[in-house]
């Protein structure tokens, strides 16, 4: 018998809509939409079958040219369901998704994006990734104390901008293969080196960074030189052999994992 989704159907608040729901081997996958000013945050929430307890909430970014939907958000979020018993979330990054008409390439949504300014993006998907908590929360699934955020790239410049924004608010964070120096063929209005370590100073929370060694996006040094930035007591950092997109079984492992056993510790760390 597959689960209910009855509960959602008393959810109303007025900056949220939930659209179609569904559940698939035993995940509920619900999207949503929710009205900010001057725009719409599209996003997915996934559950676990019904039950009593609140249960943890993994925040998912998706990297450059993906979405929401992509294959390894949606195998992370069945993961940590399935796995785990947490519920997770995504959304889609500015000019991305169902937030354009159609699929941008790199340079299109990179152009786009420094037109209005990064600063100023960085910013607003702040206020989105938190209007997208309230959404998983407001479902009475959803325990708010206990937060993670897994990104990579493109998931990494916002997850950190976030993170540094909520501080520890979040038990732990998984970010990687982004850094304080980018590749020429990127936008250069992509790049803030500044604001990314004034943010990586203020993040508190446990954090695991990945470095990809052969990175021609974002060079390994500036990787590196953004770990040592970092604020948190608890850090960690893994470094695989292979280009930027290059992402073994065994690094996704350690990324869950990671997560996994920091959300289901009790005790906080200092």
């Amino acid at each position: 018998m597959e689960p209910s989704t009855d509960w959602l159907d008393g959810v109303v608040h007025p900056d949220i809509e939930w659209l179609d729901d569904q559940v698939i081997d035993g995940v509920i996958e619900r999207s949503f939409r929710i009205t900010r000013p001057g725009r719409r945050v599209p996003g997915v929430l996934w559950l676990p079958p019904s039950g009593s307890a609140a249960v943890p909430l993994v925040l998912l970014g998706h990297g450059g040219s993906g979405h929401k939907r992509s294959v390894r958000v949606v195998e992370h979020a069945r993961w940590f369901i399935k796995h785990a018993g947490f519920a997770a979330v995504a959304i889609d990054g500015p000019y991305h998704g169902e937030r354009v008409p159609v699929p941008l390439q790199a340079e299109q949504y990179q152009a786009r994006i420094a037109e209005v300014g990064i600063e100023v993006i960085l910013d607003r998907m702040i206020e989105d990734w938190q209007a997208a908590i309230d959404a998983a929360v407001i479902s009475g699934r959803v325990d708010s104390d206990r937060l993670a955020y897994l990104g990579m790239s493109m998931g990494a410049r916002f997850g950190l901008a976030l993170a540094a924004e909520m501080n520890d608010r979040f038990r732990c964070l998984v970010l990687g293969k982004f850094g304080l120096r980018q590749c020429s063929a990127m936008h250069p209005g992509m790049a803030v080196p500044e604001r990314v370590a004034r943010d990586a100073a203020r993040i508190t929370a446990p954090l695991l960074l990945h470095v990809q060694h052969d990175d021609q996006i974002f060079p390994r040094d500036g990787q590196l030189e953004l770990f040592g930035l970092i604020g948190s007591q608890t850090k960690h950092l893994v470094t695989d052999a292979g280009p930027h997109t290059h992402t073994t079984p065994a690094a996704i492992t350690r990324w869950r994992t990671f997560i996994a056993e920091h959300l289901t510790d009790d005790s906080r760390e200092p």
